[in-house]
């Protein structure tokens, strides 16, 4: 394959890169008056990252000896990612306007799209060390947007516990690698899943182990979910947002693709792995969000309690199983985005950000628009149907059916009945409690943003059902 083609295979990571290399000499240029263009500029630029999917990056290709890989599954979740990717920067410049001490600077979108390149090498990775590259690119951009409130205690420490926790999961990723590497004698997955196949020796079943535990820190899922309440609650509402939606597509798609690909002959021995890690992630993430007070505190506990629900679909193994977790990725996203969204609006009539659950009390009675929205995004984050968020758990579960876990698809039915608990209390706060403060007026921007969002996962959204089920299941084809 020549140099090329090469490249044209790996459009829209070039897209982002090169863009966010502009972008930083023209923010080191125009300093902090030229905030607000690169952010636009920056939404410009993933809409090129978009628009260059259409080529070579969505044909199958396999690109650099068969260490990146341009399908179909990979398309599924760059759009999902750039999506989210542009949203959180749109997001952005109201919500550091509005906050005291701290103004967007130019460096922002900059690392989100250094961020989304990233992420867009782990969903294309067919090699341990592109994966491994891909992430860290990702991780390192991260660990400075959570700390981007630099005057402010709980940003600064949400940047620390997230690095510290990181370079240790990125460590124990790295020595999964290395144990693969070593047993098998390759790092591309073709190569690792023939050694899968083969006779399956102690070192590279502790390599399974332990790659699998450093995928489950970016997943957030139990039990290395530690990091996520706190860097949740600390990071700015729109990087939180990212990290609650683009990264975590990015995240889930990266250890679908690691499992299927890479460690496919191996699904017994990794099927517990996951099977845990969903089931413990369904009912810690359902049960610890009960008594929360803050409502970025309750939605990370909600991103815990979701990955629990894709990871039902992983543990299937089969075609309609990670059709299931596309499925579900997609509703997720619209579900998560519109909710933080909702938080945004969330501030007293100074400006500043109000993050309690009590604030929203009585919230019907003086923003009746926004607790709608909000009504809608919580009963679909529960999945109660006609809302999207219930088929998107009815997709998990009867994949596991179809594979035979029975046990699974009732043990994630009855952990959800769990989790609809704390949603319904912040719908009983909006719509029965007494009046609190009436928040301050909304951004049109993000009000707009919420009214998609919240249309798109409420019945109005079912048109998307049919056409979405359809591609999920091609892009889920493309891995087998």
């Amino acid at each position: 394959m020549s140099y090329a083609a090469n490249l044209a295979v790996i459009l829209p990571e070039l897209v982002l890169s090169l863009g966010g290399i502009a972008l930083m000499l023209v923010a080191a240029w125009g300093g902090q008056s030229s905030t607000r263009a690169l952010s636009w500029a920056s939404v410009a630029v993933i809409a090129g990252a978009l628009v260059a999917l259409a080529g070579p990056a969505s044909a199958g290709a396999i690109a650099f000896d068969g260490a990146f890989r341009g399908d179909a599954f990979a398309t599924f979740a760059k759009i999902l990612i750039y999506v989210a990717a542009a949203v959180a920067i749109v997001m952005a410049p109201g919500f550091f306007e509005r906050t005291a001490g701290d103004d967007l600077r130019p460096e922002y979108p900059v690392l989100i799209l250094l961020s989304t390149a990233g992420a867009s090498i782990m969903v294309s990775s067919a090699d341990l060390l592109t994966l491994y590259v891909g992430l860290e690119l990702q991780s390192l951009a991260s660990y400075v947007l959570a700390s981007f409130m630099r005057r402010d205690a709980r940003s600064a420490e949400a940047g620390l516990k997230y690095f510290v926790l990181g370079a240790l999961a990125s460590g124990i990723l790295l020595y999964g690698i290395s144990l693969v590497y070593g047993f098998s004698g390759t790092t591309l997955f073709d190569g690792v899943a023939q050694a899968y196949a083969g006779p399956r020796t102690t070192g590279l079943l502790f390599g399974l182990v332990f790659v699998f535990a450093g995928l489950a820190f970016k997943l957030a899922a139990v039990p290395f979910h530690m990091w996520t309440p706190d860097v949740y609650e600390g990071a700015p509402t729109p990087v939180t947002a990212l990290f609650a939606s683009a990264q975590k597509v990015a995240a889930v798609a990266l250890g679908v693709r690691v499992a299927v690909e890479a460690m496919g002959p191996a699904v017994y021995e990794w099927r517990q792995i996951v099977i845990f890690a969903a089931l413990a992630s369904i009912i810690l993430g359902a049960v610890a969000a009960v008594g929360q007070t803050n409502v970025k505190r309750l939605l990370a506990y909600s991103s815990i309690n979701n990955v629990g629900f894709a990871l039902i679909g992983l543990a299937a193994g089969t075609p309609q199983g990670v059709a299931s977790v596309l499925f579900y990725l997609a509703i997720y996203v619209a579900m998560t985005l519109g909710a933080f969204l909702v938080v945004l609006q969330m501030r007293d009539p100074a400006g500043q950000p109000v993050e309690t659950i009590e604030s929203l009390s009585g919230l019907s009675r003086t923003r009746p628009g926004l607790a709608l929205a909000m009504a809608i995004f919580m009963l679909s984050l529960a999945g109660i149907p006609p809302l999207l968020g219930f088929f998107a758990k009815l997709e998990v579960f009867n994949a596991a059916v179809e594979a035979g876990l029975y046990p699974l698809a009732v043990a994630g039915f009855v952990a959800s009945v769990i989790g609809a608990y704390y949603y319904l209390r912040v719908i009983k706060v909006m719509y029965f409690d007494d009046p609190a403060p009436a928040y301050g007026r909304g951004d049109r921007v993000e009000g707009g943003l919420i009214a998609v969002a919240a249309v798109a996962v409420s019945p109005a959204g079912w048109l998307l059902l049919l056409p979405l089920g359809g591609w999920t299941l091609h892009a889920a084809r493309s891995l087998f």
